[in-house]
This record gives C-alpha cells, sequence and structure tokens, in this order.
C-alpha cells in the first residue's frame, strides 16, 4: 500500500501545471495553503483544506469554501507561522508520509528561503518531504536517508549542505562522483553536477544536504 500523500499548494510565482496535473493521485491530500488555492482551482481540483490566514482571498470566497463543504482553518494575520508551515503541520496532523510543496520556490527571496528552511523542521526527519513544481525538485538528505534521483541523463542536479558541512558524501549516477568526501557550505563544489544515469543515489555520514535536481 502506497503511503499516505499530501499536496500542498504554496501561494508561489511558479509552476508546471501540466507536469503536475499527471502526478496527482485520487487519493492524495489536497491542501491550500492560503492563495496557493488558485493553482488548485487552475487544476480543476477540489481542495481537501484550505488554510492560513487567507489574507489572498476574498470573504465572499472564504464562505463560498465553507458552503462547498471544504475544510477551512482561517488563522489570525499576525501569527509566528508562514500559511506553508501551518500547511505542512496539517499534513503531519493528517498521517501523511509523504508531502510535495507545490510552487514554493516562485516569487519573494525571503519566502524562497523560508521554504526550503521549512524542509530542516524536527518533525519532516522521516517524512519524504521536498518542494516540486514541476521544474525543479527540492528535498534534504539525511545521515542513514539515501537521497534517490530519478531523471534523465544530463539534467542538472546540485548538492548544498545546510547548517555546516556535510561529511562522507558519496554518490552513484552522477556526471562528476563524490566518494566519501565533504562539501562546505562557503564552496561551491556541490553545483551544477549532472544525472550520467536515469537513476542516482546519494548518501553522507554526517550533516544535511540540500539536493536540487532541475528536470529538462
Amino acid at each position: 500500500m502506497a503511503e499516505k500523500r499530501a499536496l500542498i499548494f504554496a501561494n508561489g510565482e511558479r509552476a508546471n501545471l501540466e507536469i503536475l496535473r499527471a502526478w496527482v493521485r485520487p487519493d492524495d491530500l489536497l491542501i491550500a495553503a492560503d492563495g496557493g488555492l488558485r493553482f488548485l482551482r487552475a487544476l480543476g481540483l477540489p481542495p481537501g483544506l484550505v488554510i492560513g490566514d487567507l489574507d489572498s482571498l476574498a470573504e465572499g470566497e472564504i464562505e463560498q469554501l465553507r458552503q462547498a463543504g471544504v475544510a477551512v482553518r482561517q488563522h489570525p494575520v499576525h501569527k509566528d507561522e508562514t500559511d506553508l508551515e501551518l500547511a505542512l503541520q496539517a499534513a503531519l496532523a493528517a498521517g501523511a508520509r509523504q508531502i510535495w510543496v507545490v510552487a514554493a520556490l516562485g516569487g519573494r527571496l525571503d519566502m524562497i528561503l523560508a521554504n526550503i528552511f521549512l524542509l530542516m523542521l524536527p518533525e519532516l526527519s522521516g517524512v519524504d518531504a521536498r518542494l516540486e513544481d514541476g521544474y525543479d525538485t527540492v528535498f534534504l538528505i539525511r545521515p542513514g536517508r539515501p537521497g534517490e534521483v530519478q531523471g534523465q541523463p544530463g539534467e542538472r542536479l546540485s548538492l548544498l549542505p545546510l547548517n555546516g558541512p556535510a561529511h562522507g558524501v558519496h554518490t552513484q549516477g552522477l556526471e562528476y562522483p563524490l566518494n566519501r568526501e565533504t562539501l562546505w557550505p562557503e564552496r561551491s563544489r556541490g553545483i551544477s553536477n549532472r544525472l550520467q544515469a536515469p537513476l542516482a543515489r546519494i548518501t553522507l555520514d554526517d550533516g544535511l544536504l540540500l539536493c536540487i535536481h532541475t528536470h529538462h
């Protein structure tokens, strides 16, 4: 049985809807983080949950959602969490073991960085969590949890250490292999590697490694 998966639609500015449409499964939990609702509407998909301060939606829209039986969780505008963080918490509470966040990479730089750093939430350490917009896939590789990337040979793949050096990095299926080496956050060695095979595998002994896979 497939693990329960949640697709969270953030309020970013970039998403390849045609690619994303092909990925949606009938049993996915579809969550709109405030203005991310527009992507679900563009796909013609009903949300299972709309969450956030909802400042991107008109009051009439919110009422229509409630009347349609959609679960709506409205939070104060003045809060400590972003709408996406609230959506991640809701997906975890619903039992999702796979969480794909759509449209989290376009727009404001501060929000893009915050969205990426949310992948470091301790609650996500045992979850397949990724940012996915049909152009790039972004996820964390942790010790004991190998990262696997499927794609076409020649596609770009970058590895960036977070919170300090990543030790013992080992790769398979990449053009420029790493053999239990250390990547440093102040060095750019992990940028712009390439898939050499349809499947690449990355492991590390210590640290956190951000993997960015750019699709053709």
